[in-house]
């Protein structure tokens, strides 16, 4: 048996990437999380590197690799029905005339486990994050301390953050999936902050590979006080912000709403202290009174006398 997953994982599909993509949604629980690890290659500043083989960890089971798989089908059967029906598993005309739409809410254990949290304790740094319900189970509690204090590691040069990330939508035998919001103008959200300043991040994946993983922010200021705030935001405000592509007032860069992989907020104010965000919901809106097309001022470089 140990023989027979050695040459699944290493003489059939050479790379450990490979072998993720193409044995873990079929066998299911067969390849553990060790394997998960070829997302990602950063190790700790200073730390030993793993000298376990992943092969080592598997846990074979043929039972839980059944069920597996007529899980994975009755997803698949689903969304077959949902694709027939139309997008989303809705008509047609109820799908192009929809003006608004909750994509996250908050009022159970379930909703908080579609998110994920982070901080700098990644790279050895000490700010703290936790995620709970708020108070009678309405909205979501996202509250830590930032402590800016760099890790003596010799390479990291700054630290201080806490991350609040949804997770990637999946359908069937692990296929990544896409958030269309092609429809919609603008991100609505209702908040209650403590006058802290977070980042909005909106991660993308097109086709392209020139735009692959653009990561699109806009900062979100809080108030502070007892009082709830609705904020609306409108996808021209948002920018990009890495990857290497250049963004200016003369030659924007579009937010592809049609291919948008998931929503995340960031907070990096570098100041030391606590924090606490209450998020109520998070939708979508087609504000048909907005036509801002970008959200800077646009000038000619060379205007005509």
């Amino acid at each position: 048996m140990a023989l027979a997953v050695t040459l699944l994982s290493s003489t059939y599909f050479p790379g450990r990437c490979c072998t993720h993509r193409v044995l873990r949604p079929l066998l299911g629980p067969l390849l553990v999380d060790p394997m998960s690890k070829c997302y990602s290659s950063y190790r700790r500043p200073g730390s030993q590197p793993e000298v376990t083989l992943s092969w080592q960890k598997m846990d074979f089971s043929l039972k839980k690799s059944i069920n597996a798989l007529k899980t994975q089908l009755s997803l698949l059967k689903k969304e077959t029905k949902d694709h027939v029906a139309g997008p989303e598993g809705r008509p047609l005309s109820q799908y192009l005339l929809e003006q608004t739409k909750v994509m996250w809410v908050f009022r159970s254990q379930e909703d908080l486990d579609k998110w994920v949290i982070s901080s700098d304790v990644e790279i050895g740094g000490k700010s703290e994050v936790y995620l709970k319900l708020g108070r009678n189970n309405q909205g979501a509690l996202l509250y830590g301390v930032i402590n800016t204090e760099v890790p003596r590691d010799g390479e990291t040069k700054y630290s201080g953050y806490c991350s609040m990330r949804a997770k990637p939508p999946v359908g069937s035998f692990a296929r990544k999936k896409y958030h269309d919001w092609s429809n919609f103008n603008s991100l609505y959200l209702r908040v209650r902050g403590d006058g802290r300043p977070w980042m909005v991040n909106i991660y993308t994946d097109p086709y392209f590979s020139h735009q692959k993983d653009d990561l699109y922010n806009y900062f979100m200021f809080t108030r502070g006080g007892p009082y709830w705030e609705e904020i609306k935001i409108p996808f021209s405000k948002f920018f990009l912000s890495s990857r290497g592509r250049v963004q200016d007032d003369q030659h924007p860069i579009w937010l592809d709403k049609a291919s948008l992989l998931t929503l995340g907020f960031t907070l990096g104010d570098k100041v030391d202290g606590p924090f606490q965000l209450e998020i109520d919901f998070i939708g979508l809106l087609n504000d048909r009174a907005h036509t801002e097309e970008f959200a800077y001022e646009m000038y000619e470089k060379s205007p005509r006398v």
